[in-house]
């Protein structure tokens, strides 16, 4: 059985119709309707050579088998590699964000180098996954100030740019507050409001940033 002959053994059009929804510049045809955990099932029983080498994928449900393939890759060189063969055609918010190796915490100086030159490219997902990388990386045990003022400089009109720059720095209020809390003042209009919005509904920020927060709406 092929691996689109699986992906429709699994389809759930209820599912697909409602998915469709959350990925508006989708093609109609693109999204099968297989939800995420079949799908992170399935990328553990397909052969992983077969979908990496099969680039670009017809259908959504192929590239969310290669990004959860992708996370899973233990050898941090390969998975590297095979990150940057894939960037260039992630086409949607969704797999964007699946995106994430395991393998990247333990290499994070070298992670942030290919960051910085993700925050530059051209396409609109590459620069969306190097603010997620940061996001999910770099808040904690990697986190550097600087990191902060390489996000506020991302001067893109992409809403799913902004939108991650939006989530960036709800998460960094949640972590690294005293840091973060005067970029966030320095920041457009339409990314301060929406990181004041989505900290304010974290139940990981305290009440008493929230009251700060709100007033520098």
């Amino acid at each position: 059985m092929t691996i689109e002959n699986q992906l429709f053994a699994l389809q759930d059009t209820s599912y697909r119709d409602f998915h469709r929804r959350l990925v508006p510049s989708a093609r109609p045809d693109y999204i099968i309707g297989v939800r995420t955990p079949l799908l992170r099932k399935l990328a553990k029983e397909v052969d992983a050579n077969l979908i990496l080498s099969s680039l670009p994928h017809r259908y959504y449900e192929e590239n969310q088998l290669h990004a959860f393939i992708l996370n899973a890759i233990k050898d941090y060189g390969r998975c590297m590699s095979e990150v940057e063969r894939f960037l260039p055609f992630v086409d949607n918010w969704a797999t964007c964000d699946a995106l994430r190796p395991k393998c990247f915490r333990n290499h994070l100086l070298d992670v942030q180098k290919h960051v910085a030159r993700w925050l530059g490219a051209n396409h609109e997902y590459t620069v969306r996954f190097a603010i997620g990388v940061l996001e999910a990386y770099f808040l904690e045990e990697g986190f550097d100030a600087g990191q902060l003022q390489l996000v506020a400089s991302v001067g893109r009109d992409e809403y799913y740019i902004k939108m991650m720059q939006a989530w960036y720095f709800a998460t960094a209020l949640a972590k690294q507050w005293d840091a973060t809390l005067p970029v966030v003042a320095t920041l457009p209009d339409w990314v301060r409001r929406k990181t004041i919005q989505k900290a304010c509904e974290s139940f990981r920020v305290p009440q008493a940033h929230k009251d700060i927060l709100r007033a520098m709406r």
